[in-house]
């Protein structure tokens, strides 16, 4: 089959899970996160949870066991992916994936590179595979989680979900 055959043999409607990871937004300031949930409910798929939490390592590792719990196909971490002292949420998220999607990270560098230029070296943005779901660890800004959604998430979700349940 051609990716464009999976893309269609994929399903339609996915359960995602989106998680905030930051110490000092909450819900009303955490705009990444509610575009995520708009575009997620846009595009037709289910929102499986919410949730904000601390860039805290084992803050980021419950809320994963959480959106397993909740039955979620993907999961979309936004915040923490930085280098300052704080940023732990690629060490959280690495340490559990199983596989990673080099790729996406690759390609999302190089999509920032034409928006903000050299500063994009400086995202460690990662997808990879977690227990049989996708999870994508995204930057905190609203302008790097709209790109990663429009040009990355959203046209390749099916065709990684089909993969996944191969």
């Amino acid at each position: 089959m051609s990716h464009e055959e999976h893309r269609q043999a994929g399903p339609k409607s996915i359960r995602i899970f989106v998680v905030t990871a930051s110490d000092s937004r909450g819900e009303a300031e955490d705009t990444s996160g509610a575009f995520l949930k708009e575009a997620i409910a846009g595009a037709g798929h289910v929102l499986a949870g919410y949730r904000i939490v601390k860039d805290e390592p084992e803050q980021i590792r419950a809320a994963l066991a959480a959106a397993a719990a909740a039955g979620a196909q993907a999961v979309v971490v936004n915040g923490g992916t930085g280098i300052t002292r704080r940023d732990r949420t690629y060490e959280a998220v690495t340490s559990l994936l199983e596989k990673r999607i080099d790729g996406f990270g690759e390609l999302f560098r190089m999509l920032s590179w034409q928006e903000i230029g050299s500063a994009a070296m400086l995202s460690r943005a990662l997808a990879g595979v977690w227990q049989g779901r996708v999870v994508f660890s995204l930057p905190g800004s609203t302008a790097g989680v709209r790109l990663a959604w429009d040009k990355l998430i959203a046209p390749e979700l099916s065709h990684l979900v089909f993969e996944l349940s191969r």
